[in-house]
């Protein structure tokens, strides 16, 4: 417990050192929640499909709400350092490996936010704008990892997820509020529900890593200098 303990912690206090440089630099705070508007509108058209789906709806939804986009996820995140050393004392098995996950990826994703805010001239953006943005930001390496994260919560929940597990999760309730952790309750539930209702996540999370991985690299491979197919077919993805 002792590593995922400091993982986790290590993961949010990165988390914590984003959020208070954004404070300390209020420009690059206003692009950076432009920047996570404009990419969970691109989340939403790239996943209309499953979205609409009443089997991969609530779990593309979790994604959606939950791992990534402008709401402020501070109060859980502060719920999350609080209860790491007893994770394993007060959650059923299962839920410390979904955090340690969450909370990697949940760093990466900031300081990749930040590093691509810093890029942009302002906070209204343009695909093309997004476009320059992540090609000057680069670090293909870091965006691999990101869609290898995103992928491995969603594999992590598929495989701890079960209906026992919902039923142990949903008798946390009552400690949880005691605690003041409903916050990190309330995403742990969702998270499980969605997963127990789709019986079975493979074809979704075949989907998001295929669709996430050719999305980057057409990101990667446009030129705005040139209108070729390609480049227009990544300037429509983010349209």
């Amino acid at each position: 417990m002792t590593s995922d303990r400091e993982l986790i912690l290590g993961k949010l206090k990165a988390v914590d050192a984003e959020r208070r440089r954004r404070a300390d630099e209020p420009e690059l705070g206003r692009k950076v929640l432009a920047l996570k508007a404009f990419q969970q509108a691109r989340f939403t058209r790239t996943y209309a499909d499953l979205l609409g789906s009443e089997r991969y709806g609530p779990a593309c939804r979790f994604f959606l709400e939950e791992l990534y986009g402008p709401k402020d996820y501070a109060p859980r995140d502060a719920q999350f350092v609080k209860i790491v050393s007893g994770l394993v004392q007060f959650f059923p098995a299962g839920v410390v490996e979904t955090v340690s996950s969450v909370a990697e990826l949940h760093a990466l994703s900031e300081e990749l936010d930040s590093a691509m805010a810093a890029q942009l001239r302002e906070d209204r953006i343009a695909a093309s704008d997004y476009v320059r943005a992540w090609q000057a930001v680069g670090r293909p390496a870091d965006r691999r990892r990101q869609i290898t994260l995103t992928v491995g919560v969603a594999r992590t929940l598929d495989r701890v997820t079960n209906p026992m597990m919902r039923n142990a999760v949903r008798a946390m309730r009552l400690p949880a509020r005691a605690a003041g952790l409903m916050d990190l309750q309330r995403f742990v539930e969702k998270g499980f529900d969605a997963f127990v209702a789709m019986h079975g996540a493979k074809e979704f999370i075949a989907t998001v890593q295929s669709r996430e991985e050719a999305f980057a690299a057409a990101v990667v491979a446009a030129d705005l200098a040139d209108a070729s197919a390609s480049t227009a077919g990544a300037l429509a993805a983010l349209a």
